[in-house]
């Protein structure tokens, strides 16, 4: 999973991506690595996979992985090359969501470079860039497609198509509103990849007073929550800079830390929550003596497919899958004694993979 985080200077992007990767990275004990300096790879907080790989006593432990990348230079004026604007908006095309950190803390140390707290505002500001960014994709598009349309019916339904996005674009919506009519608009809207048609998870970034009743109080937060409601997207209440904070800590120091603030999770363990559920993922485990590991796939994925995420070969010669539960099987102590009771089922090549299924795939190649 890839993540982009945007937002505008000073609203504590920065701050967030710097201490998630580092906390992120340490936490997990996976080596934190810097693709390029925007880009950090941060292990997914998953209590499940320590009590396998203990009960198994695993050589290794690997938890899921979300790609965060770091949008830097986005400005008002962004998609017109303000800032860095145009060279970073290509960099989040690749992501399967944004992660938009609003600005809800008063501060006058820190300058907002509109001279005020609004956080709507923000949000709309950003959201013109990349709307801006969208039209262009689409003009392009519609220049090189145009021409052929003639000729050709399937390139008269793309151009139809682009038309009608641009048109939603150009009266401020964005392209998440727009409706494709059958599966070949479907296919040809997914094509486009738009920054405006990606899922959006909000980040109220407040004061530590705020922490405590997760932004209740806040008016900001609350117009942000509104506002992610009515457009179908998601919303965490997060301190970057007690973030920050806690990515120097280690795991008992940070379980501490956060128990004096009265918190029951960190914005690394918010955000993982948000980003599974907007996206429709889960997680099922495979687990033994050389490795505990965590797989990532969307809700409703059938076994052979699930299988296919270890190896192609497992989804090419499946033939059944051994499943229980993570906690039947903690709690037997072992897959023979799991399965002495019952508790392993046989499942075929139509079951449902159900979060926190631990799997053991039968195939032959």
């Amino acid at each position: 999973m890839k993540l982009g985080i945007v937002g505008l200077p000073n609203v504590g992007k920065s701050t967030l991506f710097n201490s998630l990767t580092k906390a992120g990275a340490e936490s997990a004990n996976y080596p934190f690595c810097t693709i390029d300096p925007n880009v950090g790879i941060v292990s997914v907080p998953d209590e499940r996979l320590k009590l396998l790989g203990d009960m198994y006593h695993s050589k290794k432990v690997t938890p899921a992985v979300i790609e965060f990348v770091d949008i830097a230079g986005l400005v008002k004026g962004a998609s017109k090359g303000e800032g860095l604007g145009n060279q970073f908006l290509s960099n989040i095309r690749e992501v399967d969501a944004i992660v938009h950190v609003v600005r809800c803390f008063e501060d006058p140390n820190v300058v907002h470079v509109d001279g005020s707290i609004d956080p709507l505002r923000d949000i709309e500001t950003i959201n013109l860039e990349l709307i801006f960014s969208d039209i262009e994709i689409l003009e392009r598009r519609i220049a090189k497609v145009g021409k052929q349309a003639r000729m050709d019916k399937t390139l008269a339904k793309e151009a139809d198509l682009l038309q009608r996005v641009k048109e939603l674009l150009e009266t401020g919506a964005l392209a998440a509103r727009f409706e494709p009519a059958d599966e070949d608009e479907e296919a040809i809207f997914s094509s486009l990849n738009l920054l405006t048609a990606k899922p959006v998870i909000y980040a109220a970034n407040v004061g530590e007073d705020d922490l405590a009743d997760d932004g209740a109080s806040n008016t900001g937060v609350q117009a942000v929550r509104k506002y992610a409601e009515e457009n179908g997207s998601e919303v965490f209440v997060i301190c970057a800079q007690i973030e920050e904070e806690i990515s120097e800590l280690d795991d008992d120091e940070k379980a501490m830390f956060l128990e004096d603030l009265g918190l029951k999770e960190s914005g690394l363990d918010k955000l993982v929550k948000a980003s599974y559920h907007l996206l429709g993922l889960i997680s099922f485990l495979t687990s033994g003596e050389d490795e505990t590991r965590a797989w990532t796939i969307k809700i409703g994925t059938k076994a052979p497919q699930a299988a296919g995420k270890i190896h192609s070969d497992f989804e090419r010669g499946f033939i059944k899958a051994e499943v229980v539960n993570y906690k039947d099987l903690l709690e037997q102590g072992s897959l023979a004694a799991a399965r002495e009771k019952g508790l392993v089922r046989m499942e075929g090549k139509d079951y449902v993979v159900q979060d926190g299924d631990t799997i053991l795939f039968r195939f032959n190649v």
